[in-house]
C-alpha cells in the first residue's frame, strides 16, 4: 500500500504550508472506547441473541494481550512515522481499489442556480466568466493569498486545495493511482474544453504567465465552438464511465497509440475540464431540479451529454445551454468542503464587473485533441455506451426544495439543523419500511494533518426510540417532544466525537487494514455477520456546507438502499433523493415524499402554533 511521507509535497504555497503544520496529526482512539462505540451502534439494530454472540467476538477481540492490543499498537505506531495513520489508507480502500463506474456510484455532482441565459451565446459568455473565477481562485492558492479556514476556532488543513488542479485518476486492473501533475510551478498551463464529444486544448495564460481576460477566453471559446458544430461519431469520454477493471484494459489498449496517448496526458494534465452541454428536452419546472442534477452527475445518456465527460478528472465544469451548471468532481483528490469554497469564490467572482481588457495579443488556435480508433476501441465505446446507459436508467434522482423551515428554525430552538436532519430520515426511512436502517452522516477531519473523513452513525438508541415512539398515539405530545431532544442531542454528540477524531469507523477500518499489513488472517470480529450490516449504508447522507442553493447528487452506496444529500439554508433546505429502480423496494419519490411530510410532522410537533 502507498506509504505518505511527512513532508508536505513541494508545490504547496507557504501559507498552505504554515496550515500543514498548524494542524496537529490526527489521533488514534483508544481501542475499549471504539469496541463500545461499536456495540451501541449495533443495539438497534440486531436482536438481543443475535447482540450477545457479537459482544462476545468483540469482547474476545480486546482482552489484553489479545489480537486487538497488538492491531492498536501498530496503528500508533503507524500515527507516528505518517502525516496521517488513516487517510492513504482510506483513499485506496474506498476510492482506487473500487471497482465500480465512477459516475452514480463514486463522483458527487453540485448542481447551481439556474443563470439568466438560454442560448449559446450566453452560454459562451457564463463560461468565460467561470474559467477566469476559477483561475482567480488558483492564483490565490499558488501566491498564499487564499486564507486558511477555521471551524470552531481551530484551523484546517488546506492541502487538498493545490490537489484540486491538473490531477486525474488513472485507471488500473487491480487498483487505480491519482496522479498530480502541477507539482512545480512549471505545471500545465492549459484546461480542456469538451463540445459535441470534442476534446480541446485551451492555454488560458499568456506568454507572461498572466491569465487570458474574460474577453480572450471568450474569444478562444467561439474559436473552439466554430471547430465543433457536429457531434463526434465516437465519445471518447464514454470510455471513463465504465467499471475501473474494464476502463483499465481498455486505458492499455488506447496508449498503444501514440496519438491517443498524447491526448489522453494532455486531457489529465489539465488544469480542469469544461464541459459545453447541448441543450437538453424541455420539461416542466417541477421536474427541472432533479433533471439538472442528473445531467450534472452523469451527462443524461449516450444520446444527451455523457461523451462531454471525462469522469476521471478531478474538476469538470458543466455549463449547459438553458443557464443550467455545476460541478461533477472525482473523490479520491476532492471533497465536499474545498469545493464548496471554490463554487463560493466563483459565485462572488462572477458578480464582480469585468474592468480587464483585452491585450492585443494575437493567440493560438486552441488544439483539438484526435483519437485513433481501431476496431477494438471502437467495441469498448460502444460496450461503455451500453453499461452507461443501464446504469443512468436504472437511477432514479428526486430533487426538491423544502420550504416550511430551514436550519434558523432548528437553531431557534437549540437544536443542531444537521442532528434534526438526520433524526428526520430516521423517522421517514422507518415510516416507508417499517425498520430502522443503517446510516452515515459525513464528519470532515480537517482539523488535522492531511485528515480526511469518518461516518457519523444513525440510528442510536436514542433516535430508534423517538421514532418507534412518534406515531403511537398513547405518546404525549411533551414525551415525544423530550424524546426528540434526546435523539437530536445523541446525534450531535457522535458528531462531536467524529470531529474530534474519535469516530469508530475510520478505527475499525484501520485495525483490519493493518492486519491485512502484518500478514495476518482478517480478524472474526470483522468476518462477524453484524459488521457486515453495520457497514450495509442503506442510506448514505451528505450535508453540502454552501451559502448558496445548490443540490448535491450521488447514487446509494448498495444496491437496495438510498442517497439522500441536503443543503439547509436559513428558511429552506434542498434535498436530493436517488434510489436504484432494480430494486423494487426502495423508491425515491416515496422518500422524498415522506421526508416531507416528515419533517413537517417534526415542526408541528416543535411548535404546534407553526
Amino acid at each position: 500500500m502507498m506509504i505518505l511521507k511527512k513532508v508536505p509535497p513541494v508545490w504547496i504555497s507557504r501559507a498552505i504550508f504554515r496550515s500543514y503544520y498548524s494542524v496537529p496529526p490526527q489521533p488514534v482512539p483508544p481501542l475499549s472506547q471504539t469496541l463500545e462505540g461499536y456495540l451501541r451502534a449495533l443495539e438497534p439494530l440486531l436482536p438481543p441473541d443475535e447482540l450477545a454472540h457479537t459482544q462476545k467476538i468483540v469482547k474476545e477481540f480486546g482482552k489484553e494481550r489479545g489480537l486487538g492490543l497488538r492491531l492498536q499498537e501498530g496503528l500508533e505506531n503507524r500515527a507516528r512515522n505518517s502525516q496521517n495513520w488513516i487517510s492513504d489508507w482510506w483513499m485506496h480502500w474506498a476510492y482506487l481499489e473500487n471497482r465500480q463506474p465512477l459516475p452514480v456510484h463514486s463522483n458527487p455532482a453540485i448542481s447551481l442556480p439556474r443563470r439568466d441565459f438560454s442560448d449559446w451565446r450566453g452560454q459562451i459568455v457564463f463560461a468565460s466568466r467561470l474559467i477566469a473565477g476559477v483561475l482567480d481562485f488558483k492564483a490565490k492558492i499558488d501566491s498564499g493569498r487564499l486564507p486558511v479556514e477555521y471551524m470552531r476556532g481551530h484551523p484546517l488543513c488546506m492541502e487538498l486545495f493545490p490537489r484540486l488542479f491538473s490531477s486525474c485518476r488513472i485507471p488500473g486492473p487491480s487498483h487505480d493511482q491519482v496522479v498530480h501533475y502541477g507539482r512545480s510551478r512549471r505545471g500545465p498551463t492549459h484546461i480542456t474544453v469538451v463540445r459535441n464529444y470534442q476534446f480541446f486544448q485551451l492555454d488560458v495564460y499568456n506568454s507572461d504567465g498572466t491569465p487570458l481576460t474574460e474577453g480572450q477566453i471568450h474569444a478562444q471559446l467561439l474559436r473552439i465552438r466554430s471547430q465543433s458544430w457536429k457531434t463526434d461519431k465516437e465519445p471518447m469520454g464514454i470510455l471513463t464511465s465504465e467499471h475501473r477493471h474494464t476502463w483499465g484494459q481498455a486505458y492499455n489498449r488506447l496508449l498503444r497509440d501514440k496519438i491517443n496517448k498524447e491526448s489522453v496526458r494532455l486531457i489529465e494534465k489539465g488544469l480542469f475540464t469544461l464541459c459545453l452541454d447541448s441543450p437538453v428536452m424541455r420539461i416542466s419546472d417541477e421536474k427541472y431540479s432533479s433533471r439538472m442534477a442528473a445531467q450534472i452527475l452523469h451527462g443524461g445518456g449516450t444520446h444527451s451529454n455523457s461523451g462531454n465527460r471525462w469522469f476521471d478528472k478531478t474538476l469538470q465544469f458543466v455549463v449547459g445551454e438553458d443557464g443550467s451548471w455545476g460541478l461533477l468532481y472525482e473523490q479520491a483528490t476532492a471533497e465536499g468542503p474545498p469545493i464548496a469554497t471554490l463554487l463560493d469564490h466563483i459565485l462572488k467572482f462572477c458578480k464582480k464587473a469585468d474592468k480587464k481588457r483585452a491585450p492585443l495579443i494575437p493567440l493560438p488556435m486552441p488544439k483539438k485533441l484526435y483519437f485513433y480508433i481501431d476496431p477494438e476501441i471502437k467495441w469498448d465505446i460502444e460496450m461503455a455506451k451500453q453499461n452507461l446507459d443501464i446504469l443512468i436508467n436504472d437511477l432514479d434522482v428526486n430533487c426538491f426544495n423544502f420550504q416550511d423551515f430551514g436550519k434558523e428554525f432548528a437553531k431557534r430552538l437549540n437544536l443542531s439543523p444537521n442532528s434534526l436532519i438526520q433524526v428526520g430520515l430516521q423517522l421517514a426511512y422507518q415510516r416507508v419500511h417499517g425498520e430502522p436502517c443503517t446510516a452515515c452522516d459525513i464528519a470532515s477531519l480537517r482539523m488535522f494533518r492531511a485528515g480526511r473523513t469518518d461516518y457519523i452513525r444513525s440510528p442510536t438508541n436514542r433516535s430508534l426510540t423517538f421514532v418507534m415512539a412518534f406515531d403511537d398515539p398513547n405518546v404525549s405530545r411533551e414525551a415525544k417532544v423530550e424524546l426528540l431532544r434526546e435523539a437530536v442531542a445523541a446525534h450531535t454528540q457522535l458528531t462531536e466525537q467524529a470531529l474530534e477524531g474519535q469516530g469508530i469507523d475510520r478505527h475499525l477500518l484501520g485495525l483490519k487494514l493493518q492486519a491485512i499489513e502484518e500478514g495476518l488472517s482478517v480478524p472474526s470480529m470483522f468476518m462477524d455477520t453484524a459488521y457486515g450490516l453495520a457497514t450495509h449504508w442503506k442510506l448514505r447522507t451528505g450535508q453540502v456546507p454552501s451559502n448558496t442553493d445548490s443540490v448535491m447528487c450521488f447514487g446509494p452506496l448498495v444496491p437496495d438502499g438510498y442517497a439522500v444529500c441536503y443543503n439547509p439554508q436559513s428558511d429552506h433546505i434542498h434535498f436530493s433523493v436517488t434510489a436504484f429502480n432494480c430494486c423494487e423496494e426502495t423508491n425515491s419519490e416515496t422518500l422524498a415524499v415522506t421526508l416531507e411530510s416528515t419533517l413537517r410532522d417534526l415542526q408541528l410537533l416543535l411548535e404546534p402554533t407553526a
